[in-house]
This record gives C-alpha cells, sequence and structure tokens, in this order.
C-alpha cells in the first residue's frame, strides 16, 4: 500500500542508486583510460610489432627492443634521488639533492585525461609491458611500451596505472599528448629507468618496490 512516505522513500532511492552507479561507471571508466600494464613480467614481445594510435597503425621501432641501451647511472653522490615533473613547461628533471643530472621535454596528459599532481613514490619497473584502452578514435594499442616505472600515493594507487614511460607512437614531446602518464624519448626513459629505485638486478625485467628496495619520489606540479 502507498501512504504518504512512499513516494519520499521512492525518490531517495532513486537518488542514492544514481549516484552510486555514476560513480562505479566514473572509477571504471578513469580506470581503463590510463595506462595500465596489462602484464608484469616486464618481457617483450618480439612477434608484437605493430601498434594502434590516434587510429593509425605504427610499426614498432627498434629502439623499443634494444636489449644493449646504455646502462648509466647518472649519480654517484649519497643524496637522495628524486624526480620533478613541471606540468606547466612540460619537463622532467633529475636531480640527487640539488644536482641537476638530466632533463627532457614529456609529453603529460590531455585535459580530459590529466596527469596527477602531488608527490609520489615508483611502486613497480616493467622493461615493457602492453597498454591497451580507450574507445573510437582514442582507442591505443602499445605492444612492448618501453621502460615504464609506475607511480603512486595514497589518493592515486597503483591500480590505476599512472606512470613515467617511453613513448614509441609519437615525437610531440614538450606538449600534453597522453592518457595520463608520462611520456618520454624511449632513449631518456632507458637512461632514467636504470637510474631510478628500485635497484633492479641484472638480468630482471621488472621490480617492484619494497622497504628495503624502495621506489624513488616524484613530484608532479603546475
Amino acid at each position: 500500500m502507498f501512504n504518504k512516505y512512499t513516494l519520499p522513500i521512492l525518490f531517495a532511492v532513486f537518488v542514492i542508486s544514481f549516484f552510486v552507479a555514476f560513480y562505479q561507471s566514473k572509477v571504471t571508466r578513469d580506470e581503463k583510460l590510463t595506462c595500465s600494464a596489462q602484464d608484469f613480467t616486464g618481457f617483450i614481445n618480439i612477434n608484437d610489432t605493430v601498434a594502434i594510435f590516434d587510429g593509425k597503425k605504427i610499426v614498432i621501432p627498434d629502439i623499443a627492443y634494444a636489449q644493449d641501451i646504455e646502462k648509466r647511472v647518472l649519480g654517484v653522490s649519497n643524496s637522495e634521488k628524486w624526480i620533478d615533473v613541471d606540468l606547466s613547461e612540460q619537463k622532467l628533471r633529475a636531480w640527487e639533492g640539488n644536482t641537476l643530472y638530466l632533463e627532457t621535454a614529456l609529453s603529460s596528459g590531455l585535459p580530459w585525461w590529466p596527469t596527477p599532481k602531488g608527490e609520489f613514490r615508483i611502486w613497480t619497473k616493467l622493461r615493457a609491458t602492453k597498454m591497451e584502452g580507450g574507445s573510437g578514435k582514442y582507442y591505443y594499442n602499445l605492444p612492448n611500451v618501453p621502460y615504464v616505472m609506475f607511480f603512486e600515493n595514497v589518493q592515486t594507487p597503483g591500480r590505476l596505472g599512472y606512470g613515467l614511460h617511453g613513448a614509441y607512437w609519437h615525437n610531440d614531446f614538450g606538449t600534453p599528448r597522453s592518457h595520463g602518464c608520462v611520456n618520454l624519448p624511449v632513449d631518456v626513459a632507458g637512461l632514467l629507468y636504470y637510474w631510478v629505485d628500485p635497484v633492479i638486478p641484472e638480468g630482471k625485467t621488472s621490480i617492484r618496490a619494497t622497504a628495503e628496495n624502495p621506489g624513488t619520489r616524484i613530484v608532479i606540479h603546475e
């Protein structure tokens, strides 16, 4: 039986259900649009040679597969390593204390897929992984994304898939271009990959940060 409370109760249930559904769809949508890895082995798949980005097929260049990239360690001091990502300048700077060792142009997230701001730590490194997501004209399928360094903090957990990595599918560094990650030239990403912590053992293709082998700090700001 209906009474004077029925309509207000039904309305309240409708409003709550709407916002729950909206929140869940937003989380799902946001997670799919970041650069999440499809596997965490770090292995290069030499049979995957073609990528799709911006509606175009791209032959993956040899530099993404290179095994002999220079593993030069940029710093030798005992100062803290940290990375500064300036979104307004579209620049990344790698530091040991107050000493600059590397600077490069980057491509951060587009306005509708922004790169998160704040202080983060690298939580895992992968020599390569496949990234796939988006839809329609924004669909991308990127095998063998090189030198991936995922970062996280309490507000932006690792499952959302934000990271630094090399990008072989464009050369527009210095302008926003990504789905939220920080795109870097492949050769620069390789140097950074071997410089940042956690330290990766020789011959390994992936490593996860631990209390004994923590990840490098990253500060992202406008």
